[in-house]
């Protein structure tokens, strides 16, 4: 027989014993697996399979004004479902709830009868005071569960701002989007405790998670001055038949948006889902999704360019046209304007003058002042969706096109970047980012968001800006803006007609006509630019179709802020009202001669021929100094 090493058996021993180290160590590691590091997820999956959840929707936050004014808000409803498998006497249940309800009890007593159902939905949009006298039955099977829903205080007030949310809660567009994380809340729920069968426990205690309601988003906007805006942008578009009209009024110290308006809109408490254009084309914030081409309201840019680099000439002369690079380029009045200094320029918005000014100063420099400016650029504003504009390569940049630039033509901006950018030329020269939401406070009045205005550019000195300000009150007391005029009160601006294109040419017959004016209320300056995108018949001029609304609007702040007017030496506190000369069948030169006879400033179109349109038309009141239209052919 053969011997057994020592050495064998210890051999075997070692390794046995090793093994059942091993072993012991797995079951070590896997216990520290399942109970230490992923205990946690364990017990909540345990707790998932044997409980039942019935969620409770937080309510938004509210969107409220710079007032306070409430503009959107939540209001909670509750759901009653049923258990028919808990229920121990369906009829006696049913004659409980049936008058809480207001529901026949035979009909409910049925629905609660069917077999196969384990939950069964009685009644949506119950009240608070129906879910408290249910709750007090005390009945067992029954379950209750609360559902926000989205209210808007004023319909179609400030729709492409505010946004709407889908019927999740979840913001889709506008403020409701952007600020979604903010405003959406933090759900709740109840927890009950079940068999496999989903039965509740005998020994179950239901548990309550409150919901948390979101936060109140404080807006910029003033519910006051949107209204207004909000009226004149829809009397604007009814008036002219438009297929839409704009209007942003902006705090020239802050960035501040004051008001934002579009026509057409429609009412957020009725979205027209079904009709997809529709609401593409109500959602859509013209005034920061769009870019324009922006005509005549650009050359406040131009103007204040040209005093920085000192390339303003003593005098200017405008025959009608000039030519660039072989081109010839029209000013809007084809006859010209003459002889003119470059206040007198400004005043008639003459194309000429703003060439010279563009081609003086040169491509690199424009450019150069067009980045401080923000053009080309995306301004930063809290609403999604935002262009940054259209301009040409610096490179590719010929002297015709920066001579055409320099009037507004040949680059696109969107209206809240021009106004960003004519805000810094009013305010000493700080251009701010435009903003909608001031802060956001959360329900225990701590403030989770808070907006703080800097300077993100120095665009032009102090010096500039005064200059610019008298010039630009003076197109308003005695340039192409006089429509915009408010006895007692100091307004400037621009008037802007900006041809439209179409598959690369000019859209004949298609304007955008906008003004863009300014003034002091208190101690801030707004900025309002108003667009009316083409206007319908021979009145398209921007001085014609949006300086009245501008001028309109500034008289209801005045009355709403109590600013009281000041007259100035020989200023008629009150408008005087006249005929209008009846011009049709006159030539040019003996409409001119009546109109400046009875005291009218005008603008016309056509070079020669005799007068076959006027506005307004013969024997209407005009007030004095108004700005007036006729047309040749």
């Amino acid at each position: 027989m053969e011997k057994i090493s020592h050495f064998s058996i210890k051999k075997k021993l070692l390794v046995s014993l090793i093994l059942i180290v091993f072993v012991f160590a797995l079951l070590f590691c896997r216990l520290f697996y399942l109970q230490i590091l992923w205990g946690e997820t364990l017990q909540y999956r345990a707790y998932d399979q044997w409980t039942r959840e019935l969620p409770f929707r937080a309510d938004r936050g509210d969107i409220v004004d710079a007032n306070g004014v409430v503009l959107a808000k939540s209001s909670t409803s509750y759901t009653l479902y049923a258990r028919p498998n808990e229920m121990k006497d369906i009829n006696y249940i049913a004659s409980a709830i049936a008058d809480i309800l207001n529901i026949d009890r035979d009909k409910l007593s049925e629905k609660l009868s069917k077999k196969g159902v384990s939950e069964i939905t009685v009644a949506k949009n119950l009240t608070k005071s129906q879910m408290l006298s249910l709750i007090s039955t005390d009945v067992d099977g029954l379950y209750l569960t609360a559902n926000s829903e989205r209210y808007y205080t004023y319909g179609n007030f400030l729709t492409q701002v505010l946004g709407f949310t889908n019927s999740d809660g979840v913001g889709q567009s506008g403020v409701e989007l952007y600020y979604d994380d903010y405003l959406k809340g933090i759900n709740g729920a109840s927890y009950t405790q079940t068999d496999l069968v989903g039965k509740k426990l005998s020994s179950n205690v239901t548990t309550y998670v409150d919901s948390v309601k979101g936060m109140t988003t404080h807006l910029t906007i003033d519910y006051y001055m949107q209204n207004f805006a909000q009226k004149a942008v829809e009397d604007a578009q009814k008036i002219y038949n438009s297929n839409s009209a704009s209007c942003i009024i902006m705090s020239a110290n802050t960035g501040a948006v004051m008001a934002m308006a579009s026509a057409p809109t429609y009412d957020l408490n009725d979205i027209p889902r079904d009709n997809m254009d529709l609401l593409l084309k109500g959602s859509r914030n013209l005034l920061v999704n769009d870019v324009y081409e922006p005509g005549s309201t650009f050359k406040i840019l131009t103007s204040a360019i040209g005093l920085e680099q000192n390339a303003i000439k003593n005098s200017y002369y405008c025959g009608g046209s000039a030519t660039v690079d072989g081109q010839r380029i029209k000013c809007w009045r084809s006859i010209g304007h003459g002889s003119q200094n470059f206040q007198q320029g400004i005043q008639n918005s003459c194309n000429c003058v703003f060439m010279d000014i563009a081609l003086s100063v040169g491509k690199n420099t424009m450019y150069d002042y067009f980045g401080k400016f923000g053009i080309g650029a995306k301004t930063g504003v809290d609403i999604s969706g935002e262009a940054g504009g259209i301009m040409l390569n610096v490179d590719r940049v010929q002297n015709v096109d920066i001579a055409r630039i320099g009037f507004g033509q040949a680059i696109a901006v969107t209206p809240i970047q021009l106004a960003s950018a004519v805000c810094s030329v009013v305010n000493g020269g700080n251009l701010y980012t435009p903003y909608v939401v001031d802060k956001i406070v959360d329900v225990n009045g701590n403030t989770a968001y808070s907006h703080t205005s800097t300077v993100k550019n120095k665009t032009v000195s102090e010096s500039t800006s005064e200059i610019m300000k008298k010039y630009l009150y003076s197109v308003v007391s005695e340039g192409g803006g006089k429509n915009a005029y408010v006895a007692g009160y100091d307004i400037g601006g621009k008037t802007g007609t900006a041809q439209k294109y179409e598959n690369g040419a000019i859209a004949q017959g298609k304007y955008i006509s906008s003004f863009l004016g300014f003034t002091d209320v208190g101690d801030d300056t707004l900025v309002c630019l108003l667009l009316v995108d083409e206007p319908q018949g021979y009145a398209y001029y921007g001085s014609i179709v949006a300086a009245p609304f501008v001028g309109k609007l500034f008289s209801s702040i005045f009355a709403y802020k109590n600013i009281k007017p000041t007259y100035k030496e020989g200023e008629e506190p009150a408008y005087n009202e006249i005929d209008m000369p009846d011009l049709l069948g006159m030539s040019i030169a003996e409409a001119s001669v009546a109109l400046k006879k009875a005291g009218l400033d005008y603008e016309f179109a056509g070079e020669g021929g005799r007068v076959s349109y006027q506005f307004p038309v013969a024997g209407q009141k005009v007030r004095s100094n108004a700005v007036v239209f006729f047309s040749t052919e």
